[in-house]
């Protein structure tokens, strides 16, 4: 695994041919549109990619992230930390593959000759792991 700053851009199907692993910390402030949903931008993303072909020879990238975001609690309006995550797995094709003959449990990632953008990506799911309605624990929640 190599640890260290994630490249913004990839081929993922050349690291899917040497069964390369990515580990590293982003800053949650290059994330602009999920910072709009946060009281603060400070803080890290923790992300861990893992690039391989499957049994079928198809390109498959494993996302993991995990991070800590200040949000307002819905209950009590005062800010809550809260932790998402998530866990991810893509089957990289190119734009226009039947999506039938992939095995479940696949998310289909269209990737053109362009790079992959990383960084939106993460992104991307950060902002689908924020809940819909942030709130303290009930045990740690000071209600009005």
């Amino acid at each position: 695994m190599i640890y260290g700053p994630i490249p913004p851009h990839v081929d993922p199907r050349k690291l899917a041919d040497r069964s390369i692993s990515l580990a590293g910390e982003l800053q949650l402030s290059e994330f602009s549109r999920a910072c709009e949903l946060l009281t603060s931008d400070a803080g890290v993303v923790h992300a861990e990619l893992v690039f391989s072909r499957d049994e079928q020879q198809v390109a498959v990238m494993q996302l993991k992230l995990e991070s800590e975001v200040r949000m307002i609690c819905q209950r009590c309006l005062d800010e809550a930390v809260i932790a998402v995550s998530g866990d991810y797995t893509y089957a990289i094709v190119v734009p226009g593959t039947d999506e039938l003959h992939f095995p479940q449990g696949y998310d289909v990632l269209e990737v053109g000759e362009e790079p992959l953008d990383l960084l939106a990506l993460v992104e991307d799911e950060l902002l689908l792991a924020l809940p819909i309605v942030p709130m303290h624990p009930p045990e740690e929640c000071q209600q009005p």
